[in-house]
């Protein structure tokens, strides 16, 4: 295969498109890969999707190596089956709905649980179908609010959807356990550092769930491991270790104080170091529950408060909180919405005034750490005055617990006693779940066991998304050249740079080109004869082809120049011995 740049449908630019964020970005759009069409929306061009199949064909091999088959969904769904299992309604505005000519309702498919199990129902009815593994690889469409990163987050998408269908839990567990290692032969073939998280399962529902993160500062995830053992979670599914409950004999009745012109934990602090110093250490903000009023949005477009406790040296993480409670949407509660509950106090709020025996009827639900026992400086919702020596589980009980205050780096790890969390960035390539019966319960899934008996199919649910691939690897494997692309993926094996207006060299290059397209070594050529040196190398360099050949001035001397496009070694090599050398470079050999 060879690709002239002269004839090739390529543009290089020098300037960084105005809206790209990350270097993925800017380097795709630059070294001619993809072009926006809209926010979200992205052309691949011919490098670009030369690219993207590579990947694709990479999850196939390793996706058929498991016995697993492909098939192909249409994009355009009915809104029935959607309908049947809560999710056209759950996707809220997070997805794109458009009605026929008859009226009746479709939309574009944002992912296709409800496909899967309806085709297997359709055509398997017993045990002896199963274990049945299927998958697609298909553009899917999310009404994105906030599109951004290029091709890292859009509105339509290349995604590998799998889904595995087994009559016993233990046969899914053999399942996921398989689609599990072939996703670490993809990824270990994608080229780029990743790490294994343990994940919330979100919106799909499902039990054990976790996520394959691209290493890279730019991630939009956060995920945390642990300083001892093999822990590592998103942010989202960090499970807070609790402390063991307290005594609280002795402990003074709670009683409220005058703290005036306190309504921050800052100031109250600094008030009470000042008017109520305590005997044995200052007071911190750890002392302190901050209560936080949040609104939540179902999917039906009804909103509901809530209100969260959580220490006072913490801040409530949003997007954490979000992952717990999907598909229902979060916001902070803005004054308007305060105003609607006129037994609370800004600035003052406290569990006296929350819960569902509280005046304000708003539910209350604290941080894992507010155990029994434990005692806490917190507002007494009346404007100045806060309550002191405030007992969980003798002046107040909660509704429930949750997982919404930030998790920081120092953290105790949830899974063993010595080590501590660090947190990192990454971004999100695969993600697989059990889901259980979730889907097969609302949609009638059902097969024949071995005694004759209906039994419910337990499904898989396993993602990775290929567009998104692209991305990740540029930002993983990029450099202050350009892009740098791992061989396995890279649009071609080797880059031949004709230089000079010699046409001894076009043809030396010419030759050697079909030379290795004869063996099978796939080639950008760049015979453009009017074009500087200085431009065709920055043009390879920005372009990231593993292997840069320069067909110049060596000719002289019988050599060509091979450069190793990631470490930048340069080798001289002998013209009549090149071919065979590039090709074995390539594994072509």
């Amino acid at each position: 295969m060879i690709l002239r740049m002269s004839t090739l449908f390529v543009r290089t630019l020098r300037e960084d498109p105005n809206d790209a964020e990350v270097p993925s970005h800017r380097l795709l759009v630059r070294a001619g890969y993809i072009r926006r069409v809209a926010p979200g929306m992205y052309t691949w061009l011919p490098l670009g999707l030369r690219v993207l199949r590579k990947i694709e064909q990479i999850i196939r091999d390793e996706m058929n190596a498991i016995g697993a088959q492909e098939l192909l969904f249409p994009a355009l769904l009915p809104r029935e089956p959607y309908e049947a299992t809560g999710r056209w309604t759950d996707y809220g505005d997070g997805i794109f709905r458009l009605k026929d000519r008859k009226g009746a309702d479709y939309l574009l498919g944002p992912t296709h649980e409800e496909m899967f199990a309806l085709i297997v129902k359709d055509l398997y009815s017993s045990y002896k179908d199963l274990p049945l593994w299927i998958y697609q690889i298909q553009t899917k469409y999310r009404d994105e609010a906030r599109p951004r990163a290029g091709v890292l987050r859009g509105r339509e998408f290349v995604m590998k959807d799998s889904y595995s269908f087994d009559a016993t839990d233990a046969g899914l567990d053999v399942s996921y356990q398989a689609h599990r290692d072939a996703y670490i032969r993809i990824f270990d073939r994608l080229g780029f550092e990743y790490v294994i998280v343990k994940a919330t399962s979100g919106a799909m529902g499902g039990s054990k769930s976790e996520e394959f993160l691209a290493k890279a500062a730019v991630g939009e995830d956060t995920y945390v491991r642990c300083t001892s053992c093999d822990y590592a979670a998103n942010v989202e599914a960090v499970a807070t270790r609790p402390p063991a409950p307290v005594a609280y004999d002795g402990v003074p009745a709670a009683h409220a104080e005058e703290t005036p012109d306190t309504p921050t934990i800052d100031t109250l602090v600094d008030h009470l170091n000042e008017k109520r110093p305590r005997d044995d250490r200052p007071w911190a903000a750890g002392d302190t529950l901050k209560n936080v009023l949040v609104v939540i949005k179902h999917p039906d477009g009804t909103k509901e408060p809530l209100a969260i406790g959580v220490p006072g040296d913490r801040e409530i993480d949003l997007k954490r909180l979000s992952g717990q409670l999907e598909p229902l949407e979060v916001e902070a509660m803005d004054e308007d919405e305060l105003r609607k509950h006129p037994t609370l106090v800004k600035g003052y709020i406290g569990p006296g005034a929350l819960g569902s025996d509280g005046t304000s009827g708003i539910r209350f639900v604290v941080d894992p750490r507010v155990v029994e026992g434990t005692r806490w400086v917190t507002g007494a919702n009346v404007e100045g005055q806060h309550v002191l020596d405030l007992v969980v589980g003798r002046d107040f009980t909660p509704d429930g617990t949750i997982e919404a205050a930030e998790v920081r780096d120092g953290d105790p790890c949830p899974n063993c006693d010595d080590g501590v969390l660090e947190s990192a960035r990454g971004i999100e390539m695969g993600h697989i779940f059990q889901l259980g019966r979730l889907y097969a319960d609302a949609l009638g899934l059902q097969v024949l066991d071995e005694n004759g008996k209906l039994v419910t199919v337990t499904m898989g649910s396993y993602g990775i998304g290929p567009s998104r691939a692209v991305a990740a690897i540029a930002e993983n494997t990029l450099d202050e050249l350009g892009l740098c692309w791992p061989r396995e993926v890279a649009p071609a094996d080797v880059h031949v740079v004709a230089t000079g207006k010699d046409e001894a060299v076009f043809e030396a290059a010419a030759s050697l080109v079909a030379d290795l397209s004869a063996r099978g070594v796939e080639v950008i050529y760049d015979d453009r004869p009017k074009v500087s040196p200085g431009v065709k190398f920055k043009d390879a360099e920005i372009l990231g082809v593993p292997t840069i050949v320069t067909v110049g001035r060596g000719l002289a001397d019988g050599v060509v120049e091979v450069k190793d496009r990631r470490s930048g070694e340069r080798t001289d090599v002998a013209v009549a011995e090149a071919a065979a050398y590039l090709a074995s470079l390539a594994g072509k050999g």
